[in-house]
């Protein structure tokens, strides 16, 4: 596996979207367009619900190695404003549906959802359920930070709906948690996952982080036992992302020498995705496990497992609206993503105008090969049919697949692929070799792409 892991691992997408972000078609993307898809989507399958992402950016201060849209404040007067503009957006998009949406999903993201207040938080979720409707089968999750998590804040959003809450654990060594400035004690982390508990929700999440400064698989392992001891249903096992060019001041805070080697991270990721397999827990995906009683799980092997840019979800629908600064709605025909300022977002809705500068509309052949890479990452297998055939070039995929083929992380058909066990860590590679824009844009490119 050794030699593999080297031939394989370059940098590639995560694929929480087809085309991804940086080949969206920017030009000929319009509002009017985006409406229309929207409209589409909701219209094909009212029944099935949407779902509704909020990210909500606020930061008392930064995570250095976090790589999504916020604003590092402690002036908790921004709340309410912002929280008036969310439900101003939600207005717009609602008068565009033309009648009250089923929501199925709703989650809030960040930035630190945590930051605001329980009370506010229900003012938010009440405003959006106002104009809408909740479905029997509702899925309401949120992130949670254990440092400033509270009881409160747990029943405020258990009283409106919510079950699922997942919570950012990271490291537990001390090192490593001032080298990323999160320092946060396993009592912390204990605390909430309990009151959780006692409340009443019934999928507790934590996130692991995998490749941080100064980390080493002794801390890894310590990190995994503690985690095993709360016993979450749910953890997300990630790979830091070090892209300082990109995140700046705050990937700046210490030198690529203070990172893991690549060797020395796919052996935290091998130990930690062994542990985990020892402990119970089942691989559903690309960094995600579960044990058995979870609705992730049973989502994977009932066939319903999705992927979207909220990551894994055991709840699909058509139509996801992505509400607040940075957030990317997905109507299935068509991507638009929200301005990052705060300040033109809040001019922009309350001159009634949707906040989006960027999109892309999926041509057929877009949609085609996104439910096949949705197949790849959701069932680690895919089949296609001649219909199909006359408007996507397969030939060029199976050529794209052949190598990976006699690596043995893959089995070629004529009309499907199926991935191998020894093929799941390589899933990003796999999903590559459909990534028909990625090929033509930079032909060059090997399909050479470890999770790591």
């Amino acid at each position: 596996m050794c030699h593999l892991v080297q031939k394989y691992n370059v940098p590639g997408p995560r694929y929480t979207s087809y085309p991804t972000v940086p080949y969206w078609d920017l030009d000929s993307f319009s509002e009017k367009q985006w409406r229309s898809s929207i409209l589409r989507a909701f219209q094909e399958s009212s029944d099935e619900g949407i779902s509704i992402y909020i990210h909500l950016p606020f930061c008392e201060s930064l995570c250095t190695f976090c790589g999504c849209h916020k604003r590092i404040t402690k002036r908790h007067e921004l709340e309410l404003p912002y929280i008036q503009n969310v439900l101003k957006e939600w207005e717009l998009y609602c008068d565009i549906l033309g009648s009250r949406p089923l929501i199925k999903e709703l989650h809030l993201g960040g930035g630190t959802p945590t930051f605001f207040t329980p009370e506010h938080l229900q003012m938010l979720v009440n405003g959006i359920l106002r104009l809408g409707k909740k479905a029997e089968d509702i899925e309401f999750s949120f992130e949670g930070h254990p440092n400033n998590t509270t009881k409160a804040h747990l029943q405020a959003l258990y009283d409106v709906g919510f079950r699922r809450v997942c919570f950012g654990v990271q490291d537990y060594n001390l090192t490593v948690q001032r080298a990323i400035n999160r320092i946060q004690p396993f009592e912390n982390v204990k605390n909430v996952t309990e009151w959780a508990r006692q409340i009443g929700y019934t999928s507790v999440g934590h996130d692991i982080i995998y490749g941080l400064p100064f980390q080493d698989c002794a801390n890894v392992e310590e990190t995994i036992m503690k985690t095993n001891a709360l016993k979450p249903d749910r953890i997300a096992f990630y790979s830091y992302a070090h892209v300082p060019w990109i995140k700046g001041n705050g990937q700046r805070g210490y030198k690529e020498t203070d990172l893991p080697s690549s060797v020395e991270k796919r052996a935290q990721y091998e130990m930690g995705k062994r542990m985990l397999s020892q402990f119970g827990y089942k691989d559903v995906g690309m960094d995600h496990f579960a044990l058995p009683t979870d609705d992730l799980y049973k989502a994977y092997i009932n066939g319903t497992l999705h992927r979207n840019f909220m990551g894994y979800t055991s709840s699909k629908t058509k139509l996801m609206i992505g509400l607040g600064v940075s957030s990317i709605s997905d109507s299935w025909y068509g991507f638009a993503q929200n301005v990052k300022s705060i300040e033109e977002y809040a001019d922009l809705v309350s001159h009634g105008v949707i906040p989006i500068f960027k999109g892309h509309i999926l041509n057929t052949e877009d949609q085609i090969l996104r439910q096949h890479i949705l197949n790849i990452m959701c069932q680690f297998n895919t089949q296609w049919g001649p219909d199909e055939e006359k408007m996507v070039d397969f030939g060029s995929i199976l050529g794209n697949l052949s190598e990976l083929q006699a690596d043995g992380l893959v089995e070629l058909g004529k009309d499907h692929i199926k991935v191998t066990e020894k093929g799941r860590p390589f899933i990003r590679n796999i999903s590559m070799a459909f990534d028909l824009k990625l090929q033509r844009k930079q032909p060059d490119t090997r399909i050479f792409s470890m999770t790591v």
